[in-house]
């Protein structure tokens, strides 16, 4: 996970953001490129699978380093748009351009918005970031070895994945949209600025949304990041609690949990995170809260491996979104 943040746990983190939003359907979606077709969708599932979660992480942390604007990146991204268009969903890719602060150069970067029932015009967003971060730049022994980002990086991917095979048999009248963030934690040094994708698509669909040409709206989002945790205990993030408009969010997720007897959602704050749900809520203006399990000692190390995951801890998570989709009326 890449977020800038300050914390009641012993670490502190920062991350500060851009992102770039098309549209999953219509003429917005000419913004950022032609979206691909969907392939017929696969038969829905009813329940979340923690084992087939897991299955997809492993398989993107098998890529190794995924850094935006790299081999490893564009490899994970034919994967996973190759697996949601098997899923029935709509692919549209958001490209955008940053410039590197160290060589000048120009980075390439990619934001992908996965939509189901693009018809609902009230819909969810559910948010994570695919790139992982250059460096292990918190490992002691070796800060820059080899970051293959499992848990900071993987998991919300991984989680999305799986839910993809329920998305097609949601009713109710609100749509959903996956949206993979490029450029979360392309930081090589103190002053490179984290949410360089989320920040570019809440500021694309505030515009869009001011000019009129954002016909649908967001009710309301979670960015979910470092979900698979073997130790998972998701406290609720204080940004995502103080916030009036996202704090019915965070109670709604919760008592999700608590009905469901689902015990790694800890039903109090526990620390306070800049991550991708702030440009979102503050440029988008969509209330998104953030779930997020920060009290992970592999945090930005070689030890956040596939090894350190739970798929037990992906199938706590999944299945409290896919019913708090289920829920929305």
């Amino acid at each position: 996970m890449a977020s800038c943040f300050t914390r009641s746990i012993p670490w502190a983190k920062v991350r500060c953001a851009m992102v770039f939003l098309a549209s999953v359907f219509g003429a917005v979606g000419a913004l950022c490129g032609m979206a691909e077709e969907p392939a017929a969708p696969a038969a829905s599932v009813a329940s979340f699978s923690g084992a087939r979660a897991m299955a997809h992480l492993e398989a993107i942390v098998a890529i190794g380093p995924r850094v935006s604007g790299s081999e490893g990146m564009t490899k994970q991204r034919e994967m996973i748009v190759d697996h949601f268009r098997a899923a029935g969903a709509t692919v549209t890719p958001q490209r955008f351009q940053i410039r590197d602060r160290k060589s000048g150069k120009g980075v390439a970067m990619e934001n992908l918005v996965i939509g189901w029932h693009p018809d609902r015009q009230e819909r969810i967003l559910l948010g994570a970031h695919y790139d992982t971060r250059p460096f292990p730049d918190r490992d002691r022994d070796d800060p820059r070895g080899t970051f293959v980002g499992a848990n900071d990086g993987a998991s919300g991917v991984a989680l999305l994945m799986e839910l993809a095979g329920a998305m097609p048999g949601l009713e109710g009248p609100v749509g959903v949209d996956f949206v993979l963030f490029d450029g979360e934690e392309y930081v090589f040094g103190p002053r490179d600025p984290y949410f360089l994708g989320s920040t570019h698509f809440a500021r694309q669909y505030a515009a869009g949304r001011k000019a009129g040409e954002a016909t649908w709206i967001y009710r309301a989002g979670l960015v979910l990041d470092m979900v698979a945790d073997a130790d998972l205990a998701i406290f609720q993030e204080s940004k995502s609690v103080s916030w009036p408009d996202t704090r019915p969010v965070v109670d709604e997720v919760w008592d999700v949990a608590r009905r469901m007897g689902v015990r790694q959602f800890i039903p109090r704050p526990g620390y306070e995170v800049e991550d991708d749900h702030v440009p979102l809520r503050n440029l988008g203006k969509i209330p998104t809260a953030d779930i997020i399990d920060f009290n992970y000692p592999a945090w930005h190390t070689t030890r956040d491996t596939a090894a350190a995951c739970s798929g037990e801890s992906l199938e706590a998570v999944g299945s409290v979104v896919l019913q708090w989709l289920r829920e929305q009326r």
